[in-house]
């Protein structure tokens, strides 16, 4: 019952979000939000979670396993994408959509509000991960092979959330911890990031038009997400030499819906950017009834 309050009220945020954005419509500009969070709160957000916590070799593994298990279901998908379909589009979109989880937008707060404030250091650190996947594997996949991965990665070394991260490991390294007042300061902006990316999810959602579905790519992309990941996240990391937590962390970033960040992609590089549109408002809708199962899981852990 906690745990399902916990999750209503971060799903409350969204739906804020999607509400604000249907009354607004165009006098609610997402890019605005979108620049704040990624270049302001966000590494607010990072810099604050990474001081939580001293390093150790949990905190450091997490992301490398995170990274690894993103890794191993692209290399699985790009063997059966070919027997799956023939478009190479849909082959592109089922290759790599999967992986790219919500794990910023969501992650982050669905973090707190199931471990308290514990998770940050955790959620933040996969988020960066998941952040050198984007910008990765799936700007490659979404433009087909036709882009240049150094390009992709010039890219990612932009955003000042990576910066932030560098500056915050060697600050916890070093044995820094901020005072009341400088850790209130850093506390107040982090929140306001975790709002914000919420909100910015329930307004993209509400520009969501769902015009073409292709019940084979959707069904394909399901169940990679929702079954056959989990069965294999569940397994291979409870028998890992890890501490409970970071498990979990890793398990519940694993299971996120497809991020925005996949209409984003496939948008700029023409590939199919509707039924990817329909696969995270799909994904986003069964994570909601599924999410209980995974807190099970969780707790077998």
């Amino acid at each position: 019952m906690e745990s399902f309050k916990a999750v209503f009220f971060v799903y409350l945020f969204i739906l804020i979000g999607f509400i604000s954005k249907k009354i607004f419509k165009e006098k609610l500009d997402e890019k605005s939000l979108v620049l704040l969070s990624v270049y302001v709160f966000q590494p607010f957000l990072t810099f604050w979670g990474l001081l939580k916590k001293p390093l150790d070799l949990d905190l450091i593994l997490s992301p490398l396993i995170f990274f690894a298990f993103g890794a191993g279901v692209i290399f699985f998908n790009t063997l059966i994408a070919k027997w799956l379909f023939e478009d190479q589009k849909e082959r592109s979109i089922f290759i790599v959509s999967s992986v790219i989880g919500n794990t910023g937008n969501l992650g982050v707060p669905l973090g707190i509000a199931l471990f308290g404030e514990n998770s940050l250091p955790y959620t933040t650190i996969v988020n960066l991960a998941n952040v050198f996947i984007v910008y990765s594997f799936g700007a490659y996949f979404y433009s087909r092979g036709n882009f240049d991965v150094k390009e992709s990665i010039k890219n990612s070394l932009k955003l000042p959330i990576l910066w932030f991260a560098l500056l915050a490991i060697f600050l916890n390294l070093y044995g820094f911890k901020p005072d009341y007042y400088f850790n209130l300061f850093l506390e107040m902006g982090a929140y306001s990031g975790i709002v914000i990316q919420l909100i910015i999810f329930g307004v993209y959602l509400a520009k969501i038009t769902i015009k073409e579905i292709e019940k084979k790519l959707i069904l394909a992309v399901v169940v990679t997400k929702f079954i056959i990941l989990p069965l294999i996240a569940f397994v291979s990391l409870k028998f890992m030499p890890l501490e409970k937590l970071s498990k979990k962390i890793i398990f519940m970033e694993m299971m996120m819906p497809l991020a925005v960040a996949n209409v984003n992609l496939s948008a700029l590089y023409r590939c199919k950017e509707l039924v990817v549109t329909a696969l995270v408002f799909i994904t986003t809708l069964l994570f909601i009834p599924l999410l209980p199962i995974y807190i099970k899981l969780m707790e077998l852990m």
